[in-house]
C-alpha cells in the first residue's frame, strides 16, 4: 500500500457530502451554499474551483458564466475584477442577490471557522487542466496547513490530477468518473490516490468489492433518493453526494458526521454462508 492509499485506512470524511455547497436550497458554489449546508447538520461539503483568467481560482462548475451569473462568456476570459462585479445568486432567487463569485481562498477560511471538512473538485477551463491542477494543488496546500483533515481533491480530468499531485504529494485524492471499471485501476494507482468517485447509476457491489480489494474508497454522486441511499450504503459505499439536503438530513442524520469509517466489505453483513457446510477434508 502506498503512502497517500494508506490513509483510507483512517477515513476522514463522513458519508454524506453537501454537493455543491447548499444543493437545491442556495446558489450553488457561494459562500450561502456553504452556510446553507452547515446549517443542515452536513460536517462536509463539495464544490468546483476553476481558474479566472488572470488565474485566480474562484468557486464555479461551469466554463461559461451565463447560468450562475449576471455575465456572459467564458470564465477564462475574464479577470478576477471583472468577475468580482457579477451577481452569482439571483438568479436562483432574489433572497440571494448581489451573492458574489467567491475566491477559493475565501472560502477555505469560511470553511475553517465553520469547522466543514472539503472535497475540492478542479473543474479547469478548455486547456487549463495543469494549471488549474497545480494551483488549486497549492492552494489546498498553503491554505489547510493548519487543519489536521486536509481537503479531498477530485477531478474528471487526470491531467489537473498529475499536475495536482506533482505539487502536493501528500494530499488525498479521487477519480472522477462515470461508469466505474477495472480499467481505472491503473489510472488510480498511476495518481496515488485513494478513492473513485463514479456515478451512482453505475455502481454495483461486485464493483465496491473491487475497488475495496485494491484499498480505494468508492463515493457517489450525485444521490437525491432515499432508497437509493440505503442501497448504496448496503453496498459498503463509502460516501455520497447529495442536492437534497433536507431529505437527507431528516433521513439519515447519522451519517452526515460519520467520520474516521473502516473500509467496509459488503460481504460482512451477508449470513447466507452460515448455512454452507465445509466441504470435508
Amino acid at each position: 500500500m502506498n503512502p497517500a492509499q494508506s490513509s483510507s485506512v483512517n477515513w476522514p470524511y463522513p458519508t454524506l457530502f453537501a454537493h455543491r455547497g447548499g444543493g437545491v436550497l442556495a446558489p450553488e458554489n457561494t459562500l450561502a451554499a456553504m452556510k446553507v449546508g452547515h446549517a443542515h447538520g452536513f460536517a462536509a461539503v463539495e464544490f468546483d474551483v476553476k481558474l479566472s483568467g488572470d488565474s485566480v481560482a474562484i468557486l464555479m462548475h461551469d466554463s461559461t458564466l451565463e447560468r450562475t451569473t449576471s455575465g456572459r462568456g467564458p470564465v477564462a476570459a475574464k479577470t478576477i475584477a471583472e468577475l468580482e462585479q457579477l451577481d452569482a445568486g439571483s438568479w436562483f432567487g432574489d433572497a440571494f442577490r448581489a451573492e458574489p463569485i467567491p475566491h477559493f481562498s475565501a472560502v477555505a477560511r469560511y470553511l475553517h471557522g465553520l469547522g466543514l471538512m472539503a472535497n475540492v473538485e478542479i473543474k479547469p477551463c478548455p486547456g487549463r487542466d495543469a494549471d488549474t491542477g497545480r494551483i488549486v494543488a497549492e492552494l489546498c496546500l498553503e491554505l489547510w496547513a493548519d487543519r489536521l483533515v486536509k481537503p479531498l481533491i477530485t477531478s474528471f480530468s487526470v491531467d489537473a490530477l498529475l499536475a495536482a499531485r506533482h505539487a502536493a504529494p501528500g494530499l488525498p485524492m479521487g477519480l472522477l468518473v462515470k461508469v466505474p471499471g477495472a480499467e481505472h485501476l491503473p489510472v488510480l494507482d498511476a495518481l496515488n490516490a485513494v478513492s473513485i468517485h463514479c456515478h451512482q447509476q453505475h455502481i454495483t457491489a461486485d464493483l465496491v468489492r473491487l475497488f475495496h480489494g485494491h484499498e480505494y474508497r468508492v463515493l457517489a454522486y450525485t444521490v437525491n433518493e432515499a432508497e437509493r441511499v440505503s442501497d448504496l450504503l448496503a453496498m459498503g459505499v463509502d460516501g455520497m453526494f447529495t442536492d437534497r439536503l433536507e431529505l437527507m438530513a431528516r433521513q439519515f442524520p447519522g451519517y452526515l458526521a460519520d467520520a474516521n469509517k473502516p473500509m467496509s466489505d459488503p460481504m460482512a453483513d451477508d449470513i447466507d454462508w452460515l448455512s454452507v457446510v465445509p466441504p470435508m477434508p
